[in-house]
C-alpha cells in the first residue's frame, strides 16, 4: 500500500510539473487556444515562422511540418522551411513572445496577427491588428524602444495578471 501511495505521489508531482511547465509556456508565447497533435500549443495561428521572419509573408503552416521548441509548436509550410526553423529558431521567432509589439509598449499582452507584421534590423514584430499595425507606422523607433523597456517586466508574467 505504501508503494502505490508513492506511485500516486509520484504521478502527482509529475503532472503538476508538466501543467506548469505548459502554463509558462503559454504565459511567455502568444500562442492559440487548445494544443497540437505533440500537446503543445500553437503559435503564429500556424502561420510558417521563416516566410513571416524574412519577408512578412503569411503563409499557412501544416501540421505535417511541426517543430516544437521551448514547449510551443510551430507549423511550417514546407519541410525546408522548418529545417531552417530548426537551424536557428531565435532567428525566426517573433519578438515578444509573439504577442503584439504595440501592446508590449502600452504594457499589454495582446493577441497578434501575422497579417500584421514588420522586420526592423532582422527582428520580427507581429501586431494585434491594423488599427495598432498604424499606431506602431506613426512612431516605430518610439513604439519599439517603448515595447523594449516593457518587456522585461511582462516577460514571465501571466496575461490576466499584466492586463489586470
Amino acid at each position: 500500500m505504501t508503494t502505490l501511495k508513492s506511485l500516486l505521489a509520484a504521478a502527482a508531482f509529475a503532472g503538476l510539473t508538466l501543467a506548469a511547465s505548459a502554463a509558462s509556456a503559454v504565459d511567455e508565447y502568444n500562442v492559440s487556444t487548445g494544443t497540437t497533435l505533440t500537446g503543445a500549443p500553437l503559435a503564429l495561428r500556424g502561420s510558417d515562422a521563416v516566410h513571416l521572419a524574412t519577408d512578412t509573408t503569411v503563409a499557412a503552416g501544416d501540421a505535417t511540418f511541426t517543430y516544437d521548441h521551448d514547449g510551443v509548436s510551430y507549423y511550417f509550410a514546407t519541410q525546408e522551411t522548418r529545417d531552417r526553423f530548426a537551424g536557428n529558431p531565435d532567428r525566426y521567432l517573433p519578438q515578444y513572445g509573439g504577442f503584439c509589439a504595440f501592446g508590449v509598449a502600452v504594457a499589454k499582452k495582446l493577441d497578434a496577427d501575422p497579417h500584421f507584421a514588420d522586420i526592423v534590423d532582422g527582428k520580427l514584430y507581429v501586431f494585434l491588428n491594423a488599427l495598432a499595425y498604424g499606431k506602431y507606422l506613426e512612431d516605430k523607433a518610439g513604439t519599439l524602444a517603448k515595447a523594449e523597456a516593457n518587456w522585461p517586466a511582462m516577460h514571465r508574467v501571466a496575461v490576466e495578471d499584466v492586463n489586470g
